[in-house]
């Protein structure tokens, strides 16, 4: 008898892209992380689900808060990601911007650096925005997406903030007017906003599976001399970022936990070339 969907995504993803549903279990995968070589970027999931729910987003800030302890108390040198809409960005811009620094001036405090992930294109404004209010600090990286058109322009004007960026390809469906619909023209928006950090950065994460593009990323280090790192999904190519961080790259390993991961899995399963390399994953136990 054939697996659902559903069923495929519960036992597959949860136990290879999730770390588990509580903080317990992203502290225990984060140390895998770290006695690996690389670094985890834990992120707790649940963007937009507390939209319009003040205690969800109070949720969330106080998860982020234990999160930010537990990793200083267990010697976790890794970063956290936040996304605006679980702050409170759907309720009001001013909560967002409050919940934002709050955690920020917390993670500073533990030494933990803190990545503002980017959202649906409708978002991307109040993101860049909620940015500059702390990248001063320099504790704060923000994700820029290649599948929008706007992101060139985007780079261009936050090189004037010194901002630290890390470059993904997107796993959100773009509208027609903001974004690109291609594989092909997704992948070649990201190869040109890359050589745009290259060109005008001077510290930047280069998060893709796509090894061509990281090959050229090699290339392109040697050549500008820049201080760059990968970064990769939790369960994708494992071993792949492992044999990187072997050769002295920094590597990120985006961990994500929480119990609102069936939204999290269907999107990242729409990304181009994700299922493939699950399924390679799946057959070759190589995650």
């Amino acid at each position: 008898m054939g697996i659902s969907a559903r069923d495929f995504i519960e036992r597959e993803l949860a136990g290879r892209w999730i770390a588990g549903p509580t903080l317990k279990d992203a502290i225990e995968r984060a140390g895998k992380i770290e006695s690996a070589g690389m670094e985890p970027m834990i992120n707790y999931l649940g963007e937009a689900f507390g939209s319009n729910d003040r205690e969800k987003v109070k949720e969330a800030v106080r998860v982020y808060k234990e999160l930010i302890a537990l990793m200083a108390k267990s010697r976790i040198k890794g970063s956290i990601a936040v996304k605006p809409t679980q702050l409170g960005l759907l309720i009001s811009y001013g909560l967002l911007e409050r919940n934002y620094s709050e955690i920020v001036r917390e993670a500073k405090k533990r030494g933990i650096f803190v990545w503002l992930d980017m959202e649906e294109s409708r978002y991307v404004d109040d993101t860049i925005k909620l940015y500059k209010t702390r990248v001063k600090s320099r504790t704060t990286g923000i994700c820029i997406q290649s599948y929008l058109r706007r992101s060139e322009k985007d780079i261009k004007a936050l090189s004037r903030y010194n901002a630290v960026v890390r470059l993904v390809k997107g796993a959100y469906k773009p509208e027609p007017e903001a974004g690109f619909t291609s594989r092909a023209e997704v992948t070649k928006n990201y190869a040109r906003l890359m050589r745009m950090l290259f060109e005008g950065y001077g510290k930047f994460t280069i998060a893709t599976h796509d090894t061509k593009m990281i090959n050229e990323a090699m290339k392109l280090e040697k050549r500008y001399k820049k201080d760059i790192s990968f970064a990769m999904l939790n369960g994708i190519r494992n071993r792949y970022a492992e044999s990187l961080a072997s050769k002295g790259y920094k590597i990120f390993i985006y961990l994500p936990f929480g119990r609102e991961w069936v939204s999290y899995s269907y999107r990242r399963l729409r990304e181009a070339g994700n299922f493939m390399l699950l399924i390679r994953s799946v057959l070759s136990q190589n995650a």
